[in-house]
């Protein structure tokens, strides 16, 4: 039986998949029941090697040593992420490779007849590839990282996908994608002059909207403890934590 947080779970990697694919320098591979995939950006969180097995065993363990390997020999900042609770095994794994780092992903859904889609009026345009630079400025500017960090992430082929929709204001980023029947809320970024005016928000609505008009029948996004309540109160509710192992 597939649960919802198992449709999420496909539904992120086809995503990342995607983005792997149409960026410039990126790159994926599956290697048994776990996935190598690297944006080719110095930004740990999209360089990632990923074990999808719902139970993990030692085959399980060994397709994810080799999809960490592949990940690792790109030179990048990287992480190993579990859908689902990490044992001791996969603690010891992530530990020979390096990764001494840890701690939960929560991963929030919001179904489409639940949702609030309530914001303050904000004029975010829907971007494409030329503007692809102005957004990743505005992107590290909102996570607060060094400028440039991104690199040409959302360059190549990313923003001219009809599965993928980048969202801009001159102090906000959003971005949507859209697979498996669900809409993924990414990149929900403000720059710190800018909080606290209802941009944040907005923009998810805005991601949100647009996806379910494509016919999106629910919304999901990983938050951090500080954005939890605004998803909540969009209606998003948690639905699994993830296990996430990364450089420190």
């Amino acid at each position: 039986m597939t649960t919802t947080g198992d449709r999420i779970a496909d539904a992120w990697l086809d995503a990342m998949t995607v983005l792997c694919e149409l960026t410039p320098h990126g790159w994926h591979a599956e290697r048994g029941d776990a996935r190598a995939l690297v944006s080719g950006v110095g930004v740990g969180s999209l360089n990632i090697a990923v074990s999808t097995a719902r139970e993990p065993g030692p085959d399980s363990l060994r397709s994810l040593d080799e999809a960490a390997r592949d990940v690792a020999k790109h030179g990048l900042p990287w992480s190993i992420v579990v859908l689902g609770e990490a044992g001791a095994d996969l603690a010891g794994l992530a530990d020979r490779h390096g990764l001494t780092g840890g701690g939960p992903i929560t991963v929030m859904v919001c179904d489409a007849d639940r949702a609030d889609l309530r914001a303050k009026p904000a004029l975010i345009d829907r971007v494409g590839p030329h503007r692809s630079q102005d957004y990743t400025e505005v992107l590290a500017a909102g996570f607060e990282t060094p400028a440039g960090i991104f690199g040409d992430l959302m360059g190549g082929g990313v923003l001219d996908d009809p599965r993928i929709a980048g969202y801009l204001t001159e102090s906000a980023t959003g971005l949507g994608i859209r697979t498996g029947g669900l809409i993924g809320v990414y990149n929900i970024a403000v720059r710190p002059e800018a909080r606290s005016q209802g941009l944040g928000r907005a923009m998810t609505a805005r991601v949100m909207a647009d996806g379910f008009a494509a016919g999106a029948t629910s919304a999901y996004l990983q938050t951090s403890t500080v954005g939890r309540p605004l998803y909540e109160s969009m209606g998003f509710r948690t639905v699994q934590t993830w296990a996430t192992f990364f450089t420190t």
